[in-house]
């Protein structure tokens, strides 16, 4: 167990609050006393199993190495589970959040989720002053204080993309989570009470690191994810296609694998397509009565889909 905050800290900010103002803090300090301080921190204490990831992702073997070698250095020690802030580089569709979601799964920790391309303001990582209107806990201290764990997975999507306005800095935060020794005392613009965000494991994605400053990067060992080459993109399309015979009963009236054919056309797509692909070609083929995929049941290759909108 890990203390990610001081009680007596929160009991004086409750303390000063005047008696009728404040609802909404009010309940944050409340619930942060009901929940209490503590939280799991896990450690792994042995290197979990991790050859299911290397089958799944084949384009992802350094990323899965250097995590690997991370996890052996807590094993069989006292010593906390520490991973260096990570960010994954590549072109769209090649498997970045999915490989980040599955970093989550194989730690335990339970993970957040924060995709800067919708964010509007900065304030979303570490809150807004609670004499804004409206103001509520950024997602650090929401996923520390309601979650069980104090190193939860924290997945920053699309970190290149982030806006907002122009008083907010969206990656401003960032700077001081990153570094172990000032995430140790970090403290929420709304709560004001510092919490121990020291032990969050960061994994953040990008399409392009011209659009991130340098002391971000300079803060995260950075990887470039190259799409899957040709066996690679095979094995992908192969493990996809008996996942998804395996999830659903009407998977069994189907082939226990695609034809070479199928999987040469598969191989052709970015793995963030070959789901959507598979779902259709599935489709098609119950609809004409087979139980074996045709490469004419996959969708073409760069089908659109039609606009809405009137037409002129």
């Amino acid at each position: 167990m890990r203390h990610v905050y001081s009680l007596d800290a929160v009991e004086k900010r409750l303390a000063k609050l005047p008696p009728r103002d404040h609802e909404s803090l009010r309940a944050t300090y409340e619930r942060m006393l009901e929940k209490g301080p503590e939280r799991f921190q896990v450690k792994p204490s042995g290197l979990p199993a991790m050859e299911h990831l290397y089958d799944e992702l084949p384009n992802f073997h350094e990323v899965l190495d250097d995590l690997r070698r991370q996890l052996a250095l807590c094993t069989d020690s006292s010593d906390a589970l520490e991973i260096t802030p990570m960010l994954l580089l590549g072109p769209p569709g090649v498997g970045k959040t999915h490989f980040a979601r599955e970093v989550a799964k194989l730690l335990g920790t339970g993970h957040g989720f924060l995709s800067m391309s919708a964010m509007t303001a900065g304030w979303i990582l570490s809150g807004a002053s609670s004499q804004w209107k409206g103001a509520r806990p950024g997602k650090v201290f929401e996923t520390l204080v309601d979650g069980q764990y104090a190193n939860p997975v924290m997945v920053v999507d699309e970190i290149d993309k982030s806006g907002g306005e122009h008083s907010y800095d969206p990656l401003g935060s960032l700077y001081s989570l990153l570094e172990h020794d000032t995430a140790g005392h970090f403290t929420d613009e709304f709560a004001e009470v510092p919490i121990d965000a020291s032990q969050v494991i960061w994994v953040a994605t990008a399409n392009d690191a011209r659009a991130i400053p340098d002391p971000i990067l300079n803060r995260m060992n950075v990887f470039e994810i190259e799409m899957p080459d040709a066996e690679a993109a095979r094995q992908i399309a192969a493990k996809l296609y008996r996942g998804i015979r395996a999830d659903h009963a009407w998977g069994q009236r189907f082939d226990e694998a695609p034809s070479e054919a199928v999987l040469e056309a598969l191989g052709r797509l970015a793995p963030r397509e070959m789901r959507r692909a598979l779902m259709v070609a599935f489709g098609n083929a119950k609809l004409d009565g087979r139980g074996a995929l045709e490469v004419r049941d996959l969708p073409e290759q760069g089908q659109r889909r039609a606009p809405i909108g009137f037409v002129q």
